[in-house]
């Protein structure tokens, strides 16, 4: 059981800054899920925790207690690759007991934790297998199970389950989920994909560029995203932009496609005619009703729901979500629910929320 405190983390190689004021705190028993794109710098935070890089400035604190200058076998962390990282010539007892080995513990007490590991986990009967003879989630469990067994502080997971295939993703995501809250320890999650980290996290870390975007809970994140770039990341399919202008004193914007949609929430500060960009996510727009009129470039049908991408009259893409099939003809008529407007800055692009 820890905490664990980020304090004015920064990341330099040369003259590129991949991390830039990196700030958080994560309370005891908490998972916290940093996700982001490609690039963005995510595993390298997740590095630095472990003791793997180190930062150009700032520190790292676990239990507060400064950390940032040990060793990681110092640290009390233990990791999850990608990759499993498991001994091919071990068995899976061995993957499991060699860390403890290291630190000298007894063939009993090893013996005592690998086995609770093993049953937690569903493993007891694969002990004596190799990795190859093990499918992908096996190994995965093997991989978590080396690290549950040392009693670690901190766990660590970088991107566990990118190597796996859709369902296996889906059940891991669940039992990673369901040890974590039953073990209570604090945990770092590194993720690209947007539905692991809302399915995951107690709160999310979203990155952009290297700096933190949003720091807030899942629910949070999605229901009103700090910006243009964590609304279109967070969400699937990603959130609609539209192009207008702030009119009627604040209290509506005009769409650059033509039509005015009134604010449901109360009136944004702003002159008249400032640039906006609209967010409405796909599910969010109502067909039938002919305020917008979208050209259908594509239809693709998912069993339950159908999704439709098109255009409008002014260019803007627009994707609609719709349950069932999808109506007939090369346009669809849809409508905004005003409710589920997000306002932001058309130059900035930051959330602009209700004035007052």
């Amino acid at each position: 059981m820890a905490t664990l405190d980020l304090i004015g983390l920064r990341k330099s190689f040369g003259d590129t800054q991949v991390l830039r004021q990196i700030d958080l705190s994560l309370a005891d028993g908490e998972m916290l899920v940093i996700v982001g794109a490609s690039g963005c710098g995510k595993s390298t935070l997740l590095r630095i925790v472990a003791g793997l890089e180190t930062p150009t400035s700032g520190r790292v604190e676990l239990d507060g207690k400064e950390i940032t200058g040990l060793d990681p076998s110092a640290r009390d962390i233990a990791m999850v690759f990608q990759n499993y990282a498991l001994y091919p010539h071990f068995s899976v007892f061995d993957n499991m007991a060699y860390g403890l080995r290291i630190r000298g513990l007894s063939k009993d007490a090893i013996k005592v934790r690998v086995d609770e590991a093993a049953t937690l986990l569903g493993l007891t009967e694969l002990l004596g297998r190799k990795p190859r003879q093990l499918s992908g989630g096996q190994r995965q469990r093997v991989a978590m199970g080396r690290a549950i067994v040392r009693e670690p502080k901190l766990f660590l997971f970088d991107e566990p389950l990118s190597n796996l295939d859709a369902k296996l993703r889906v059940q891991m995501r669940a039992e990673i989920r369901r040890l974590q809250r039953r073990l209570g320890i604090t945990s770092l999650y590194v993720t690209h994909d947007q539905t692991e980290a809302m399915t995951l996290g107690d709160r999310l870390l979203v990155l952009h560029q290297g700096r933190p975007a949003q720091f807030a809970t899942p629910m949070a994140v999605f229901e009103r995203p700090a910006d243009t770039y964590v609304a279109g990341f967070i969400g699937a399919p990603a959130m609609n932009f539209l192009p207008a202008v702030l009119t009627e004193d604040g209290r509506a914007a005009r769409l650059a496609a033509g039509p005015v949609v009134r604010f449901a929430d109360g009136p944004r500060a702003g002159a008249e005619g400032m640039a906006l960009t609209i967010g409405i996510r796909p599910e969010h727009l109502t067909v039938g009703e002919d305020q917008l009129r979208v050209q259908v470039d594509l239809v693709e049908p998912l069993g339950s729901e159908t999704l439709i991408h098109g255009h409008l009259p002014d260019g803007t893409e627009l994707v609609v979500k719709v349950n069932g099939r999808a109506p007939a003809g090369e346009s669809v008529p849809v409508a905004i629910q005003p409710a589920f407007l997000h306002v932001f800055d058309g130059q900035t692009g930051m959330r602009i929320d209700p004035a007052g």
